[in-house]
């Protein structure tokens, strides 16, 4: 009987031993686990710190110099739009053509897309792969200018307004939404979905109080845009609380005022 109880308790004794190895062994483990959770837990915040909307107000991006790469892709709030406003404000001295504004979709390189072509002197709409022009603006170098383009799918009409002044109302696409995930990219024009860009196309300069709403603004919201009075900010893309990533070497800066 003793034999049998001390072989019960060297049994005891080693499943201790053995409890205590695998425990020390997982402590030996911690430091390195603990290590890895801090990781990935400061990923994570630095993600969503990444993906905060920030307030751009009284700011600008500037795209300083020639790149077939450095671009500023916007997220949307929401897919799918049967009309369509854009508004921006830009600043360059370029003399070739270059890009303002590039949405595309899988199906589409160039579903809302404002282009201004030096060669012919005139700012191009282009929606669901079709293009119209407008001549006869103004676009002089080394100044700012508002631009609003507005489009609905119902119509098919788009319309252009420069500096406040509206262009003519020209047909351009009707009848089909813009569908599908939707890619927004500043700086660059996209070829295809997210890509092919064109070094002799991307634009150089500042960017500012860039919106995009999912129907066409009234003229009155859109001169209230142009005089920076208050107006209603895009429900799509919103300057004041913009969702954004940068690729290569774009900056954020204070937008420069001059003293009167």
């Amino acid at each position: 009987m003793r034999k049998e109880t001390q072989r019960h308790a060297d049994r005891n004794e080693e499943a201790v031993i053995a409890e205590t190895s695998r425990s020390c062994s997982c402590c030996t483990q911690h430091p390195d686990s603990d290590f890895k959770m801090k990781f990935l837990l400061l990923l994570v915040m630095l993600t969503a710190c990444a993906a905060a909307p920030q307030d751009l107000s009284g700011k600008m991006f500037i795209f300083p110099q020639q790149t077939s790469s450095a671009h500023v892709r916007l997220t949307a709030s929401r897919q799918g739009f049967g009309a369509v406003t854009v508004c921006h404000r830009s600043f360059t001295d370029l003399k070739r053509d270059h890009i303002l504004f590039s949405l595309a979709t899988p199906s589409s390189a160039n579903d809302f897309l404002i282009f201004w072509d030096e060669a012919n002197k005139e700012m191009e709409p282009h929606i669901k792969n079709a293009k119209t022009e407008y001549k006869g603006w103004d676009y002089k170098s080394n100044m700012w200018h508002s631009i609003c383009t507005t489009w609905n799918s119902e119509s098919g009409l788009v319309q252009l307004w420069f500096d406040g002044q509206p262009s003519i109302k020209k047909f351009i696409s009707s009848g089909s939404n813009i569908s599908g995930s939707t890619i927004i990219i500043l700086g660059q024009e996209q070829d295809s979905h997210g890509g092919g860009f064109d070094l002799k196309q991307c634009f150089i300069g500042m960017m500012s109080d860039v919106h995009m709403w999912d129907y066409a603004l009234s003229p009155c919201e859109i001169q209230k845009y142009v005089d920076e009075l208050n107006f209603t900010p895009g429900n799509v893309v919103n300057w004041s609380a913009l969702e954004f990533q940068i690729t290569g070497r774009v900056l954020i800066e204070d937008k420069q005022k001059f003293c009167s």
